[in-house]
């Protein structure tokens, strides 16, 4: 958010010698951080655009040298940047650059990110995305459980699966063997009750299924629980599957069973795969074979007004994801148009106030 008002008060020339000291001051710290980073290599990915796009830490670095140098150059000639808003206007495009950027992040926080560039987004072919090249040798992964008894943790894997007197504690799945990585590599549905897989079944499913993610049970938000509960009964109603797929330990299923009345069945996966999934703790996936149809936030799950018929005669329930190039036209617009707005509005001003000037010195 830092970056983003200071990139545009640079732009606009708005507080040149300030806001060029604070680019200088930020890359003065970021360049450093990075080169520790590649020297140490402690992650594979800074992160310092999501999953849109993915560079190295020696790539980053790179990025940050570049940007040190533009950010010294700025600072020493900030008095060439041209401001294109004057000073009685500037502190408008200023404060509504910080509106604009907190009102997207506020939406992409409570709802779900505008641009989704994770492998599961709308749209998106879960079997393809797991699909290895012809020619390339697989990773090859092994998760493994860790079970409870009588005050004793054990790991166990698929092939040896205890009964349903162990108690589900946690999960982790772990490399064995290197190779290529697909952008799906760990969706693996495991039913709790007996340890069964039944990714194939969801995923060959021709009918629809929702899937409740909640990577945590016990920091889930609860406060949809009654819609959540209607859901599951709308499914049963009408013939579709519902899981609730979380990594969380058995004590807190049934905690969250006990607390909100869960009749679903629930099902575990990799705690970063459920993160992945969906950015919301919970929030609801549909598929139908084996495609995401539509996503929902816990605070936009579909309720009784729009679940008024079956799925195959609603909106919801038919891939209406917008084309990536509407989406940034639609972002760009609300954040440029004001922008130009307010400029035309700081040109007009500025005319009149130079002709009204101008005026009264003529008649002096």
């Amino acid at each position: 958010m830092v970056e983003f008002c200071l990139g545009v008060y640079l732009l606009f020339g708005i507080r040149r010698r300030m806001t060029t000291l604070f680019v200088v001051l930020i890359m003065g710290v970021m360049t450093p951080l990075t080169l520790w980073l590649a020297l140490s290599n402690p992650i594979s990915d800074c992160g310092c655009f999501g999953d849109a796009v993915t560079l190295t830490n020696w790539e980053t670095f790179g990025k940050n040298v570049l940007l040190l140098i533009a950010a010294v150059s700025v600072f020493k000639w900030g008095n060439r940047i041209t401001p294109l808003v004057t000073k009685r206007f500037d502190w408008l495009v200023a404060m509504y650059t910080f509106l604009y950027i907190s009102g997207m992040t506020l939406y992409c926080y409570r709802e779900l990110p505008v641009f989704d560039f994770r492998p599961y987004h709308i749209g998106a072919d879960i079997r393809k995305g797991m699909e290895i090249p012809e020619g390339e040798k697989p990773t090859v992964y092994e998760t493994r459980f860790i079970l409870q008894k009588d005050g004793v943790e054990k790991e166990f894997t698929l092939e040896n699966y205890p009964d349903s007197t162990w108690t589900f504690v946690d999960s982790k799945t772990m490399v064995k063997e290197q190779g290529y990585e697909p952008p799906i590599h760990d969706f693996s549905i495991i039913r709790q009750e007996d340890g069964e897989d039944i990714t194939d079944e969801v995923l060959d499913d021709d009918n629809y299924t929702f899937l409740l993610v909640a990577h945590q049970l016990s920091q889930a938000d609860d406060s949809t629980i009654d819609l959540i509960n209607e859901l599951y009964d709308y499914s049963v109603e009408h013939g579709y599957q519902f899981y609730c797929l979380t990594s969380s330990p058995d004590s807190d299923i049934e905690d969250w069973q006990e607390r909100t009345g869960a009749e679903y069945p629930f099902c575990l996966m990799d705690d970063i795969t459920l993160k992945t999934m969906i950015r919301s703790n919970p929030g609801l996936m549909l598929l139908k074979n084996g495609v995401v149809i539509n996503k929902w936030s816990v605070n936009s799950l579909p309720d009784e007004y729009v679940l008024t018929d079956r799925l195959e005669k609603l909106p919801l329930a038919q891939i209406n994801e917008k084309t990536f190039s509407h989406k940034v036209v639609l972002v760009l617009a609300w954040f440029v148009f004001p922008l130009l707005f307010f400029s035309m509005v700081d040109v007009i001003w500025e005319h009149f106030h130079r002709k009204k000037k101008l005026k009264e010195n003529r008649t002096k």
